[in-house]
Order: C-alpha cells, then sequence, then structure tokens
C-alpha cells in the first residue's frame, strides 16, 4: 500500500481537519435516537469470547434491552471453546452461542480471535456488523449506541471505532491511561512511520468497531490478532480515511496481561501492518512464524499463525461458503 508523502504540518492540518468532522461522542446517542435512525437497516452484533464467564454476562445484560428494543437484530456470541463456563453464562441469558472451529468446519480449527470474527460474520447477515470485546469490566449501553449512531445517521461512513481511556492494574493501583502497551509500543510506532493518515485513531487496536457488511465481506481477515489493524488498513484503502470515524466511549476497562503474554500479539500486529506497507519487509500472509523467546533451557518457542482468510464475498459469489 503506498501512503503518499505529506510534510509534517500538511499532515497534521489534515488529521486535525478529520477528527473535526468524524469524532463522535456515545453519549449523544439515546435508544429512541438511535432507532429513528436505523430504519430498514438491520445489525448485528457478534461478540469473540474466550474464557470470559467472569466478564461476559455483564457485558450481554447491557445489550439485552437494545435487542428487546428492536436496535439489534442479532446477537451472537463466538466462543473459542471456553472451559470456564463462558458459553453456559450466554445460553442462560438467552444469547445464541457459535461454538467458532463449528462454522465453515472445512477451513479446519479456528486459529484465533480473527478467525473467530471472520466465522461469525458467515453466520450473520445484518447490513451492520457491531464488534465488542467480552472482557470488558465496566461495560455500559453507551458502547453500542457511540459505535452504531454515526454509522446509521451517516451513509457516508462505513467504519466507526471505539476510542477510550484505558488503565493499567498494577499491584492493585490503578494507573490511568497505560493499558493498551501493545497499541503504543508496537501499532502507534509503526502508524506513525508508515500510515501517517490513521495516527488520529485513539485506539487502532480496539475490538470495539462498527461497520458496512459489504465493506467488510469484501476484506481478507487474519486469524489471530493482526484482525483490527488489517481491518482498520485496509478500510482506509477501500473508501479512504473520510469514510472512517471513531466515537468516544470514555474508559474501557479490561484484565491486564503480562508482558510474556502480549508478545505474540505484539509479533501479530506488526507483521500484519508490515504486510500492508510498500517497502516494508516482505512478510508471507500465510507462513507461521516461530517466535523465539529466552528461558532457562536457551530458547522457548511460541508458534504465531500470520494466515488469513479470503473475503466472505468471495466464497459466497463462488459457492465454497459452507456452514
Amino acid at each position: 500500500m503506498t501512503t503518499g508523502k505529506q510534510r509534517p504540518a500538511q499532515r497534521d492540518l489534515s488529521i486535525n481537519s478529520w477528527l473535526e468532522r468524524r469524532f463522535y461522542r456515545s453519549e449523544d446517542y439515546t435508544l429512541e435516537r438511535l432507532l429513528d435512525a436505523k430504519g430498514n437497516t438491520t445489525v448485528s452484533v457478534i461478540l469473540p469470547a474466550r474464557e470470559v464467564a467472569t466478564t461476559i454476562g455483564g457485558v450481554l445484560r447491557q445489550l439485552l434491552g437494545a435487542r428487546d428494543a428492536g436496535l439489534i437484530d442479532e446477537l451472537v456470541v463466538i466462543d473459542a471453546d471456553s472451559e470456564d463456563g463462558t458459553a453456559s453464562v450466554a445460553r442462560n441469558l438467552s444469547v445464541t452461542v457459535h461454538q467458532r472451529s463449528e462454522i465453515l468446519s472445512s477451513y479446519g480449527p479456528a486459529r484465533g480471535k480473527g478467525d473467530g470474527i471472520w466465522r461469525g460474520m458467515h453466520v450473520t447477515d445484518g447490513d451492520v456488523v457491531v464488534f465488542m470485546d467480552t472482557d470488558t469490566q465496566n461495560f455500559g449501553p453507551h458502547f453500542l449506541a457511540g459505535l452504531l449512531g454515526p454509522i446509521l445517521e451517516d451513509d457516508g461512513l462505513q467504519l466507526v471505532k471505539g476510542a477510550f481511556h484505558r488503565p493499567l492494574q498494577l499491584g492493585g493501583v490503578k494507573v490511568p491511561d497505560e493499558g493498551g502497551r501493545v497499541t503504543e509500543l508496537v501499532a502507534r510506532p509503526l502508524i506513525n512511520l508508515y500510515l501517517p493518515q490513521l495516527a488520529g485513531f485513539v485506539q487502532p487496536l480496539a475490538g470495539e468497531i462498527a461497520a458496512r457488511r459489504t465493506l467488510l465481506e469484501s476484506l481478507s481477515i487474519p486469524v489471530g490478532y493482526g484482525v483490527e489493524i488489517a481491518m482498520l488498513i485496509d478500510c482506509l484503502r477501500a473508501v479512504g480515511i473520510e469514510a472512517m470515524g471513531q466515537t468516544d466511549l470514555g474508559t474501557r476497562e479490561d484484565t491486564n496481561q503480562s508482558l510474556r503474554d502480549l508478545v505474540s500479539m505484539a509479533y501479530t500486529v506488526a507483521a500484519t501492518l508490515l504486510s500492508r506497507v510498500d517497502g516494508a519487509p516482505s512478510i508471507s500472509e500465510t507462513e507461521t512464524g516461530a517466535f523465539l523467546l529466552p528461558s532457562a533451557d536457551g530458547t522457548a518457542e511460541i508458534e504465531v499463525s500470520l494466515l488469513e482468510r479470503p473475503p466472505l464475498a468471495e466464497l459466497r459469489s463462488d459457492g465454497a461458503a459452507q456452514a
């Protein structure tokens, strides 16, 4: 992807101008306003889930009112064979649950979060698709309202991402705005180096996204943690920055992982981003990366898949998509 060159002052003015037009506030969207804007548009909410029994109930309870009011047409959980009762929590709230590896099973077992998102799109059909993470500890109905409002009211918008503050829990102490370490240490520097048009996104790796199905089904989807950054870059390439926006959702609190646990995520994000930039190091989109870490016995190897699934529109057009 060729990004084009801009002088820093021109770039900054361009980003600031975009932010003035395409930055929204979740508190501006009431349920009545959303229902009025929805019209005949159908909405699918897809919730990828993996070992989140302690938080998914709270997320779903905040969404059931919108479903009962008719704002949500499909509410589905895509579970990653969780062993902690995640699926049972959702089913007990009368929410549809799919095990991700059972969808499009001809492609083999699901290999990560992105694979679950790709398969989740296959079992839904709403005009607008909303994705939200299920490990949020302070989820509220404004998360959905803020993502849906702009895209329901403006036909020119194709994708809206959530923007939020993200604290970090350290030894029982909450440190404001120190969460999102992969975002700040990996994604944001690489975006500024290679894709400065996207530098205005507060949370480029956020799992809180609303987008039009026609756009999403035209994109290839990484099977792992590269899914959000790929979606952002590919949307920019397909429809341009003016068709993209973000909404302030306040503060999002989730479970913080150790730095060692974040290594594979950081590796996948970097590899996925660089694979989409002209002149960056060549990285095979179908390669399984072997990430080495020092260990007591020398090195430990973490297998990280960089595989990408084909656009669902291609599968539907050639009849290859199977349940």
